[in-house]
């Protein structure tokens, strides 16, 4: 459930609607908009980087897993909401709602992670990873779908983006935090506090990153390679709609169900592939879908008609199903039991630098080039040839026996 209630932040705040508003309108098409809105996001995955190892091993510490997800996602509800306020020319208002919104989804997303192992038996991470996945993106469809049918509403009333855009925010917030509810009403804490000494912040960070290079090489492989591809990952979630809009021409409205067609295709991927991870293994699958990331981004680039840009479309909504379970699966595979939120932690450590360095990357080039979009995707292309390139070195037999003598 907390995979479908926080889905509807990344689906309509990210990357479908409050993106290309802020390009678009907030900014008022300024040449720098699509960089400052992906300075704002780096600065927050920066912040979360930063933090997020220490956070981690406190709730390891105390059992308090639980504690830090209801306040996390109090703060993303009302950050949300908050980005209602934002109107033409409140560039400031509006980057320093979205780092602090992002920041709190951030950490809500790695400690929910971090609740898998325990109720998830081995041999089954994958499925339940994927029905976690799989449901949110149905959650992410609903706030969008929702979002859509008050577009189309306030649109055909001659309403502009300035007039509809804050009720999308409101009701994205307002949808967070009732899904939210059961979450909270019956996940319980079932790993005891460890009651270890927790380490300043980034003295934590430092001695965590020796332990994977001590004692589990194969997870601090894992970690390079979803630096890797999570960059590629990060830049499609955040600029997908802004992509459609610059260089495809799409409108609002076509944005927004093109965004709902990659959430369905996501959702399938997640499922069904969960299982298939389960059969084949981590390492396997994970090495499937980045192949398919390559293929989508080589289709997109190339993509004149559009129908070629929606089946770039929808092979990444497969793929991001698929590899973002597996990769949240592989953790739990490699973690050490009593250890769940500060190895989740350093998993999202990883994630955060990738969408720091991916679509800082993406606006870097659109800036340097103009606003040439289509050599900005194709160069997110290398993120995911370095993931394929780094996950071949993993040795996952190795990485279980670790996990194993740590217990």
């Amino acid at each position: 459930m907390y995979d479908f209630a926080n889905s509807g932040f990344t689906t309509v705040v990210l990357t479908t609607v409050f993106s290309v508003y802020f390009v678009g309108v907030v900014a008022e098409g300024k040449t720098w908009g699509t960089l400052a809105f992906t300075v704002a996001l780096s600065l927050s995955y920066l912040l979360i980087m930063l933090t997020m190892p220490a956070l981690g091993a406190r709730a390891d510490a105390r059992a308090g897993k639980r504690r830090l997800l209801f306040s996390s996602t109090i703060g993303c509800v009302i950050g949300t909401a908050m980005l209602a306020f934002t109107g033409p020319g409140d560039i400031a208002w509006g980057l320093i709602v979205i780092a602090l919104a992002n920041y709190c989804y951030c950490v809500g997303e790695s400690i929910v992670a971090a609740f898998l192992p325990e109720i998830a038996r081995p041999h089954a991470l994958g499925r339940v990873s994927g029905w976690g996945w799989s449901f949110g993106y149905f959650g992410g469809m609903l706030a969008l779908g929702l979002s859509l049918v008050l577009v189309s509403w306030a649109s055909a009333q001659g309403q502009t983006a300035g007039q509809y855009v804050p009720y999308v925010m409101v009701l994205t917030a307002v949808i967070f935090a009732l899904a939210a509810i059961p979450s909270f009403l019956f996940l319980r804490e079932r790993t005891p506090a460890t009651h270890q000494p927790v380490q300043g912040m980034l003295a934590r960070l430092r001695a965590a990153w020796h332990d994977t290079s001590t004692n589990f090489p194969d997870f601090r492989i894992l970690l390079i390679c979803g630096a890797c591809y999570q960059a590629g990952i990060a830049v499609v979630v955040t600029l997908a709609a802004v992509y459609a809009t610059e260089a495809m021409g799409f409108s609002m409205a076509q944005t927004m169900m093109l965004v709902f067609t990659v959430n369905i295709a996501a959702a399938a991927g997640a499922f069904l592939f969960g299982y298939a991870q389960d059969r084949m293994g981590h390492k396997r699958a994970l090495t499937v879908t980045l192949v398919g990331w390559i293929v989508m981004v080589l289709l997109a680039y190339s993509a004149v008609q559009v129908w070629v840009f929606w089946l770039a479309a929808t092979i990444a909504g497969l793929c991001m199903g698929t590899s973002q379970s597996a990769g949240r699966a592989m953790v739990g595979a490699l973690a050490p039991g009593k250890r769940l939120a500060e190895f989740y932690s350093l998993w999202t450590f990883a994630i955060q630098l990738a969408a720091v360095v991916g679509p800082l990357s993406y606006g870097l080039v659109t800036w340097i080039t103009g606003g040439n979009h289509r050599l900005a995707l194709l160069c997110t292309g290398v993120f995911f040839v370095a993931g394929l390139a780094v996950i071949s070195r993993l040795d996952f037999a190795r990485g279980m026996r670790a996990r194993e003598l740590s217990a």
